[in-house]
């Protein structure tokens, strides 16, 4: 498939392919988390394109889902968190994101910050604040788009409301 979409011959693809990537194909797990207070959401600049998004990542092998967004946030915001609730499960190329060759679900977690400390950027983001609902800056639109944010700031005034997923 991604010798077909990059035009690329296949040789060159297959020595990208790890061993244990060989086999069926199945997705990836990107995690989000929304650390909202005072009718502000976190979110960090991303260092590759300048852009806004919600902390998070692709989770790491060994860790929960839980654990992966906790990391996260610690590394690109500088914040201890905790999950509190898994809001919401994305399949990324039916949910209204650009177009991507890879595949993978998107968790978003709402959070609570377990320490004061201030927002700081980490090894991959150059800036970490908070935004109201109606200041949002432009969106690294891979990663997070409006309908995203939108959702945290509903399931954060809302805890009876169950989790949404496509």
């Amino acid at each position: 498939m991604l010798s077909t979409l990059g035009n690329v011959p296949i040789e060159r693809i297959s020595d990208l392919v790890p061993d244990f990537a060989r086999g069926y194909a199945t997705p990836k797990v990107d995690v989000r988390g929304a650390l909202v207070e005072e009718n502000m959401i976190l979110l960090v600049r991303e260092e590759c394109d300048g852009l806004w998004t919600l902390p998070g990542g692709f989770a790491d092998v060994g860790l929960s889902p839980a654990r992966n967004i906790e990391k996260e946030m610690r590394e690109e915001a500088g914040l201890m968190v905790s999950a509190r609730r898994l809001f919401g499960v994305r399949h990324k190329a039916s949910s209204g994101y650009p177009a991507d060759v890879r595949d993978f679900y998107k968790m978003f977690f709402l959070c609570d910050r377990i320490d004061n400390a201030i927002p700081k950027p980490g090894l991959e983001t150059i800036e970490a604040r908070f935004f109201g609902i109606d200041d949002l800056p432009p969106l690294s639109r891979g990663r997070t788009i409006e309908a995203d944010i939108h959702a945290a700031f509903a399931y954060a005034t809302d805890t009876t409301k169950p989790a949404f997923f496509d």
